[in-house]
């Protein structure tokens, strides 16, 4: 097996992030179009790390870090690429930047309904917090 390679993504990596997703990711969100990835490496460069194995992209986390809090999205291993510890990889990653950039608490958003990644994240030392319940509201320009 390879070596695997973490780096933050660029301007460059957002269209092969956006198909990767397509493919490997679990649900959709508002901002995953070229607009609002484009927003997230303008706004902090370090953020969405990608994982590349043979030159092929083949997992994503953005780690998130608003001076208060950490937040974890969009990590996604590609359906042929899972088990081979690159999630936990990436995790890690992310992980040493929060706690580089003084962050003590880590969160992620899981779907209910996506199983496997429950697993995974319980696997990685993560734990539901059933007492929260997430609130949005679509912003509209």
């Amino acid at each position: 097996m390879s070596d695997l390679r973490i780096r933050p993504a660029t301007h460059a990596d957002i269209d092969s992030v956006l198909r990767f997703w397509r493919e490997a990711a679990e649900g959709t969100s508002i901002s995953d179009d070229r607009d609002g990835v484009a927003r997230l490496v303008d706004r902090d460069p370090e953020a969405l790390l990608l994982a590349e194995r043979d030159g092929v992209l083949s997992g994503t986390v953005i780690a998130g870090f608003d001076g208060w809090r950490c937040h974890l999205y969009r990590l996604a291993v590609h359906p042929e690429r899972r088990r081979q510890g690159i999630g936990s990889a990436l995790l890690a990653a992310a992980e040493e930047r929060f706690v580089r950039l003084g962050g003590r608490r880590a969160d992620a958003m899981v779907l209910e309904r996506n199983e496997s990644g429950q697993h995974a994240w319980r696997a990685a030392g993560y734990r539901p917090e059933e007492q929260w319940r997430r609130w949005v509201k679509p912003l509209t320009g």
